[in-house]
């Protein structure tokens, strides 16, 4: 209690000195204590006077719909001009009416307040300017991490008082009137989640802040006071009192005329219904969601995280094509069933191309959410390693390699029924011995086929053969090489091993029939490098990242690099152009009408777990692959998809028709074709080693081979145009080691049972899969071949 003029002229003293001392510069005010103060306030006002504030960060796919938005704050930065005159007159009508004749402290206003708290014997008015509260605010809610943080922004003590009023004076000499105004009505919180007039007037009338009128800019000036306590939902009489408290200062400071402030006294609040909030995070982003989660994975990845972007008024231009998201999506789960027990049917559309790889889909069967008992997940199944392998898809990379090496799409494979293969791991088929690999065929072949048959109707035992021979190393490097990437990370197979790095150590055989856990986005980009003649890029989800100034912020992408040689790409496609029209993918086709021209691969694992398509042409790229994604993992039927006892789903079953499906419903598909390649691969090129042996009698270059010391073995092949008995092909490993085996293909006179690759669909004549019986049109071309060279006057 003060009991004298003479105490009450002391403290108004004592306040005078409290004002000068907040504008004397801290460096006067000697300590290492006040130094370390003085380093944390010019770092936080070089932060003020820049003025970033957290925002909302807006993720949109390539037609600037909006996917989801992450933030912390829901905040709308917008201009000056864009907030109503009406707005800036309310706030600094009852907020700070000297705001603009003072520096940033108002002098007056404190000596003012001091002397009403001494009468009042407590605190009766404040003194702080609209520069001192947007002080206060932005070390509140921008620059606290945490409790302690938030309780030191807002605490009761003259030495926080002296640094928000010294960090209120200079930016007043920092920037102008207009820019305090301007970042403090941007910055303010105003209930409900609100942050900023922005922000608000979307949240309480559902527009934006230029359309506010008097009363609502009025309402909005009052908030500010208590956010908390003055909730038009809640407290509606109390926010109708304050409103009215701002348009009579309005009034009575000349900002509203008598008339103005009487009419806008009329309105009610006129609130929406309900505050209108805004999503927050990809668990809002429904069927985008796995992509929506993988944008922000990319992003973390290159430096941008997600707790950058929930601060930092991104705007995040993404691939995702809505069209085709929504076919893959309607593909996928109408083949799976969202709700069904232990199964996921996962895929990704990437867009072919030489310099940048766009994902335009990715989505899973499950709906992305939390609800467990209603099938929902927010794993990234899509995009990590899961399932049990991709099964016979993998036999791409074995024939990828072979075609470097010198085989030909028209080299006659040998197809037992079973094959054990020594030094290349363990297990495998039933019967098998200590360190043999044992593989059997799934269904009856014929004896021999060529590759490209082999590639259509996927015997097990040829693809086993030709891994062992050009080597489980070059086609683990092929693999990594054309997409799968992962593979080469250390801890993908254990602790300590990268997948790549054990199958290679331990020479396993059984690589070429994909018994791998695999990551379905990287499957996709598979195809989408040999549909790109053998370039992989790496996929991305992002087009173009922005700021909140409108600056492009770079994202560190690797260069595209060529993994296989173009033209053993392009004959590989032509190799894999069969699957769709006669092999293990055509009854889909046929059932669904695609005739669109595509190279394909089926792929299911030995027991049935899961199954995979993998297909592509220029203009359209992916792979669907359907496993258990729960905690027990069984064998799986078709028709439904589910979990059983003996498995029967085929990569030509549910995951074909899924690729199809999407491939048809997206559009894409229709209007791609396959590249031309070079016939020389017909036959197959023969490295530097084999050339000077072709066209050579082919006994006579096997025993020349063998007096060096090397193995050889000699297949019969389609001469061609080379003379019966003479050699077609040499293919030897790279590099040929002493005791090496060679291979010689030789001539038996006929010209290759080719079935060249077409960018027009033929009807398939017949539904049977299996090859080996009746007379084919190319039996019939070889016969009138060899009666021409047997009767040339006809």
């Amino acid at each position: 209690m003060w009991n004298s003029l003479k105490d009450i002229v002391l403290a108004t003293v004592a306040g005078g000195v409290v004002c000068a001392l907040a504008l004397t510069p801290v460096a006067a005010i000697a300590g290492v204590a006040v130094d370390r103060t003085n380093d944390t306030m010019q770092s936080n006002l070089q932060d003020l006077t820049d003025g970033s504030a957290p925002g909302v960060s807006t993720i949109l796919d390539n037609r600037n719909n909006p996917i989801a938005w992450v933030y912390k704050q829901r905040r709308f930065e917008i201009p000056s001009e864009a907030i109503p005159q009406s707005m800036k007159d309310a706030i600094v009508s009852i907020e700070d009416r000297r705001f603009y004749e003072h520096k940033g402290v108002d002098i007056q206003g404190n000596l003012r307040a001091i002397v009403t708290n001494i009468f009042a014997g407590g605190v009766a008015q404040g003194a702080s300017t609209i520069d001192q509260q947007y002080v206060k605010n932005f070390l509140l809610l921008v620059k606290s991490d945490n409790p302690e943080e938030q309780a030191a922004a807002t605490e009761t003590s003259i030495p926080r008082k002296l640094r928000e009023m010294r960090m209120a004076s200079t930016i007043d000499s920092t920037l102008s009137k207009d820019d305090i105004l301007t970042r403090y009505l941007n910055l303010v919180h105003l209930g409900n989640g609100a942050f900023g007039v922005e922000a608000a007037a979307r949240t309480y009338f559902g527009k934006g802040a230029p359309e506010l009128s008097l009363a609502q800019s009025a309402m909005f000036a009052g908030i500010v006071q208590s956010s908390s306590y003055l909730d038009p939902y809640t407290n509606p009489d109390a926010v109708m009192d304050r409103r009215n408290v701002v348009l009579d200062t309005m009034a009575a400071n000349g900002y509203a005329t008598p008339e103005d402030v009487a009419a806008a006294k009329a309105e009610p609040l006129g609130v929406l219904e309900q505050p209108q909030g805004l999503p927050n995070g990809c668990i809002t982003a429904g069927d985008n969601g796995f992509f929506c989660d993988y944008v922000l994975k990319y992003l973390s990845e290159k430096g941008l995280s997600t707790d950058q972007l929930t601060q930092g008024s991104y705007t995040i231009n993404t691939t995702l094509d809505p069209d085709v998201q929504q076919a893959a999506h309607a593909a996928a789960a109408g083949q799976v069933n969202s709700h069904t027990f232990g199964v996921a049917n996962v895929m990704n559309i990437v867009e072919p191309g030489k310099d940048s790889r766009k994902i335009l889909a990715m989505t899973s069967s499950r709906d992305y959410g939390l609800d467990l008992d209603a099938g929902q997940t927010v794993l990234p199944q899509p995009t990590s390693l899961v399932g049990n392998g991709a099964g016979s898809v993998f036999k791409i990379f074995t024939a990828a390699v072979a075609l470097q090496q010198g085989y030909g799409l028209d080299t006659q494979l040998q197809v037992p029924p079973r094959y054990e293969a020594k030094g290349m791991g363990d297990g495998g088929a039933e019967g098998c011995g200590a360190g043999t690999y044992c593989v059997e065929n799934s269904g009856s072949y014929a004896p021999q086929m060529s590759l490209r048959d082999a590639l259509a109707f996927s015997p097990n035992t040829p693809f086993v053969q030709m891994i062992e021979k050009v080597g489980v190393k070059d086609v683990v490097d092929t693999s990594v090489k054309l997409g799968l990437r992962s593979y080469a990370n250390p801890g993908t197979f254990n602790k300590d091993n990268s997948i790549a790095d054990y199958v290679k150590e331990h020479n396993l055989g059984s690589y070429t029939l994909g018994p791998t856990a695999v990551n379905p986005l990287e499957l996709s980009n598979v195809a989408a490098s040999l549909a790109s003649d053998g370039m992989w890029c790496e996929p991305s989800p992002i087009t173009t990242v922005t700021d909140a100034k409108g600056n492009e912020v770079f994202l560190d992408r690797p260069a595209c690099e060529q993994a296989i040689d173009p033209e053993i790409a392009q004959a590989l496609s032509a190799g894999l152009s069969q699957d769709t029209i006669k092999g293990t993918g055509a009854q889909a086709a046929k059932s669904l009408g695609f005739s669109a021209p595509t190279a394909a691969k089926t792929g299911t694992t030995e027991s049935h777990s899961s199954a995979a398509f993998l297909g592509f042409n220029s203009n359209f790229a992916a792979a669907s692959y359907i496993y258990n994604d729960g905690t027990t993992v069984t064998p799986l039927c078709t028709s439904p998809v589910v979990q059983c006892g003996e498995g029967t789903l085929f990569g030509g079953d549910e995951p074909a028709r899924t690729w199809f499906t999407a491939a048809q419903s997206s559009g894409l598909a229709a209007s791609g074709n396959l590249p031309s390649y070079d016939p020389k691969f017909n036959r197959g090129v023969s490295g530097s080693f084999g050339t000077s042996y072709v066209g050579r009698e082919g006994e006579s270059v096997r025993k020349e081979l063998s007096a060096k010391g090397y193995k050889v073995t000699m297949t019969s092949a389609p001469g061609d145009g080379i003379p019966k008995g003479s050699v077609v092909n040499v293919i030897a490993p790279v590099p040929l080691k002493p005791g090496g085996t060679i291979e010689l293909f030789i001539s038996d006179g006929t010209r290759p049972r080719t079935t060249p690759p077409s960018t027009t669909r033929r009807p398939n004549p017949t539904e049977e899969v299996v090859p080996g019986t009746g007379v084919s049109q190319n039996d019939l071309d070889d016969l009138a071949h060899q009666l021409q060279q047997l009767l040339p006057g006809f």
